[in-house]
């Protein structure tokens, strides 16, 4: 992994596969770092024949923190956006899907096939929006095009104070996992433990989260401007989602002319490993429809 600078700003990078390769550029969602993308996710994009670049959003993980511009009370934001008022932001996903133009800027990658996954595909369609000569494709996974309120368990788990130790943070980190996970499937909580503990001893900016919070509330409703995008799109969405719920993917595909929608039944807000063929494969297709 290594730093540039992107969009002015410390990034941190991670690059996979032969970059004579069809660019990838995969963002992750709120609070995630881009070890969240799973390895044998992106060695699979690789051999398939992808140039695979993942990285830290800002405010998370070893990209740049923006500490200076203080923790947002997110109760009283949280009680703004489900009543449609204006939310002030330090940043906003414009500024964030900047960063991952700035990415490319680094790379030297004139443009790529964009993926995100929850809060990454908010970016990605930001992207795809504000960049849309440097977007090959986009899919958008477990996403929306605006903020819906998840199922109110969701929400109370969310927004739980910090245990103050590393063993209870560890803990919550098992806990959230295990309700994103859904309810259909075995959990396996040892693994969960191990993967949050890794996630938190490389980097535990809680502070940050919440900033990238106030940017998806503030971003509004992308739906009108998402009607512009003409590069071909996937929307790929679990039907047991409780965290952004299944119509934020059906509304995703419904804004953008040029998108299908993929459900994979069963799953909630996580990527499974049992389901990462269909997405690899409609990034795949994605590739061949844009005939780049």
């Amino acid at each position: 992994m290594a730093q540039v600078q992107a969009n002015g700003i410390d990034i941190e990078v991670e690059t996979l596969g032969d970059s004579a390769d069809p660019p990838v550029l995969l963002i992750m969602g709120l609070g995630a770092q881009l070890t969240v993308w799973p390895d044998e996710f992106c060695e699979e994009l690789a051999r398939r024949g992808h140039y695979v670049v993942r990285f830290d959003n800002r405010d998370v993980g070893l990209s740049q923190w923006f500490d200076d511009a203080g923790v947002p009370d997110m109760v009283e934001l949280y009680e703004a956006a489900v009543a449609e008022e204006a939310v002030d932001a330090p940043y906003t996903l414009a500024d964030m899907a900047d960063d991952a133009a700035g990415v490319l800027d680094a790379l030297s990658i004139d443009s790529a096939h964009i993926v995100g996954a929850s809060m990454g595909g908010m970016i990605a369609q930001r992207f795809a929006v504000n960049h849309p000569d440097r977007a090959l494709s986009l899919t958008s996974i477990m996403s929306m095009p605006r903020f819906i309120p998840p199922d109110p368990e969701v929400t109370v788990a969310l927004m739980a104070p910090d245990p103050g130790t590393r063993e209870g943070r560890i803990q919550a980190g098992v806990e959230a996992s295990r309700l994103l996970a859904g309810k259909g499937f075995e959990f396996d909580e040892d693994r969960a433990r191990e993967f949050s503990a890794a996630l938190i001893d490389r980097a535990w900016h809680p502070e940050g989260t919440a900033r990238q919070m106030t940017a998806i509330l503030a971003d509004g409703d992308r739906r009108t401007d998402l009607a512009a995008v003409g590069v071909p799109t996937a929307v790929i969405h679990g039907t047991d989602d409780p965290l952004v719920l299944p119509k934020g993917g059906q509304e995703t595909a419904d804004a953008v002319s040029e998108a299908e929608l993929v459900y994979i039944y069963g799953i909630a807000h996580t990527i499974k490993k049992k389901d990462w063929p269909a997405i690899l494969d409609a990034i795949s297709d994605l590739e061949k429809r844009a005939g780049v």
